[in-house]
């Protein structure tokens, strides 16, 4: 079982940045693929970035030169860079964690956490 935290939502002013972190229990945080998500009012949840255990990255269009996703695995932890935020990134951002054991794929979220950007 994979338990993750999120933190760093807020309140911001179109054009301003935040940085989002996700810390993970567990010794195996290395080989995790993780992934921030974002769902906002009546939209489903939609993938914003991704990084692989070997730091390589993807990202959904919209955020691609504002948004960078970045991971430090000695504390267990990725983070989401963003800048330039915009009112259309207003949303409930998700950690994601997957990993597979066995030939099964494993998905563990965290709580989410709110990022609210003001025109």
């Amino acid at each position: 079982q994979v338990q993750l935290v999120e933190s760093g939502g807020g309140l911001v002013q179109a054009g301003g940045s935040l940085r989002l972190s996700c810390a993970a229990s567990g010794s195996l945080f290395s080989m995790y693929h993780m992934g921030w998500y974002r769902q906002a009012p009546g939209k489903q949840r939609e993938l914003v970035a991704t990084i692989t255990s070997v730091s390589s990255t993807n990202y959904t269009d919209s955020v691609k030169g504002r948004f960078t996703i970045s991971r430090d695995n000695a504390k267990n932890t990725v983070y989401l860079q963003m800048n330039s935020l915009k009112p259309e990134d207003t949303a409930v951002y998700f950690c994601n964690a997957r990993t597979r054991r066995l030939g099964v794929m494993y998905d563990y979220w965290g709580q989410g956490t709110q990022v609210t950007v003001s025109s």
